[in-house]
């Protein structure tokens, strides 16, 4: 086999930006499309170019027609499903967040791990050339000892997405719905690369919309780093607030400041290094489309057999401080991990 024939489980809008990475990508070709009913998936399937459609998730999985599978559905489907692609014999990669709950995680690891099939969370900002670039920075210490973290994602939700009839599942409490699982996650995972650790407390607020989710969240962590002091992040989250996303690290030596740092670069797309000395002066950005470098590894998974970038160790450590900031957000306790 020398191509990863590429199964899309549901039709989400998300899908709009895999699909051109799945084509653009060397040793990935689309075959595939489950939904709900044929006429369904079908109509997905002329829509798309996309050859063989499958009225429902169970059919495609047991079809022997594809070799790995991009899962886009609703945050509380994320793990049942995922399951049912590992147990079938597919690769999977699988929308954030993996789970939403440590048991769901630990039975994705332990399912993976005794069907032997890779499973990997689509946190696709992590591929990125830039982000890597970030973190080489901080690691070869030419920031410094770094003291703090700083990440935001917001965007709106519009009135439309707000009616009963058209309810976004963000704003659905059973399907796993709120802004720190939808984009608070990936400041907090940028966090957790750059530290290489999950949090050792954390420290969350958030404000609750009509439907019972959280519609702005905001927490602080602490990590121990190789100097023995505390380093601080902090990240925040909204479904209300324009389309704004930064991500600043601060060291002793100077800072770095992202514009773009989860989401396709823009012309605007910048990289900033200021010094210890006030001198500031623009980093030149490797470009790469945002999606593709999270296929690619994934074929290099499936081709290569190599282990996927981000492990599921990195995905459980996701979840738990995620849900510690929740439990926090509840409580108006710091909670320790």
């Amino acid at each position: 086999m020398d191509t990863v024939r590429w199964g899309l489980l549901s039709t989400a809008n998300i899908n709009k930006k895999v699909i051109p990475a799945i084509r653009a990508s060397s040793r990935g070709t689309l075959t595939a499309v489950a939904s709900r009913s044929p006429e369904r998936a079908r109509a997905y399937a002329d829509q798309w170019s996309i050859p063989l459609s499958y009225g429902s998730y169970q059919e495609m999985l047991d079809s022997g027609k594809v070799d790995a599978v991009y899962i886009s559905l609703p945050n509380h489907l994320h793990a049942p499903w995922s399951i049912q692609a590992l147990k079938a014999g597919l690769h999977v990669l699988c929308e954030k967040p993996l789970a939403v709950s440590l048991e769901d995680v630990d039975s994705l690891i332990k399912t993976s791990r005794e069907t032997g099939f890779h499973l990997a969370e689509a946190f696709m900002y992590r591929h990125h050339p830039q982000t890597k670039f970030v973190g080489e920075w901080v690691r070869s210490g030419k920031l410094g000892s770094i003291s703090l973290i700083r990440g935001a994602f917001d965007f709106q939700l519009g009135k439309k997405q707000r009616q009963p009839e058209n309810l976004n599942v963000r704003l659905e409490p059973e399907f796993g719905g709120g802004c720190l699982w939808d984009v608070g996650v990936y400041p907090l995972s940028f966090s957790q690369y750059l530290m290489g650790s999950p949090p050792t407390g954390v420290f969350g607020s958030q404000r609750l919309g009509e439907t019972g989710v959280d519609e702005v969240f905001a927490g602080q962590m602490g990590y121990e780093n190789d100097t023995g002091k505390e380093t601080f992040a902090q990240i925040s989250a909204s479904f209300q607030n324009p389309f704004h996303t930064f991500l600043a690290v601060v060291g002793s030596e100077g800072r770095l400041y992202l514009n773009r740092p989860f989401t396709n670069m823009e012309d605007e797309s910048q990289l900033i290094f200021t010094s210890r000395e006030g001198k500031v002066r623009d980093v030149p950005l490797p470009r790469k489309d945002l999606y593709l470098g999270e296929i690619e590894d994934m074929n290099a998974v499936v081709l290569d057999g190599v282990e996927p970038y981000l492990s599921l160790q990195e995905s459980r450590q996701h979840i738990q401080t995620a849900l510690a900031l929740y439990q926090s957000a509840r409580t108006g306790q710091l909670v320790r991990l």
